[in-house]
């Protein structure tokens, strides 16, 4: 087949292909999503000034807090799954119906 022609994208489309979208839209989803984990990472104790200490730091209350640590990792799973297992289970109750 010696008449074959493939059509290439073009240069504009690999781009936006490789970002995920456009450039603009791309790099507004990022800086949102690096301000929410930024808020999360700030309630957490961490400094993005000293970001290693705040590491240790964090392991070091860990590792002090002992079991209370495991009470505390199951009160905030407890707390997260009231809101996300109804909301769960009533996206897949009414959710648009799969194909089978």
């Amino acid at each position: 087949m010696t008449n074959d022609v493939r059509d290439l994208p073009a240069s504009r489309d690999g781009l936006y292909r490789f970002l995920g979208g456009s450039p603009l839209s791309v790099a507004f989803r990022l800086i949102l999503l690096s301000i929410l984990v930024g808020v999360v990472l700030a309630a957490i104790g961490f400094d993005p000034w000293n970001i290693i200490h705040s590491i240790r730091l964090l392991f070091q209350r860990l590792w002090d807090l002992g079991f209370d640590a495991v009470n505390w990792l199951w009160r905030y799973f407890l707390l997260g799954a009231v809101i996300v297992i109804p909301i769960w289970f009533l996206s897949r109750l009414f959710g648009t119906p799969r194909g089978r």
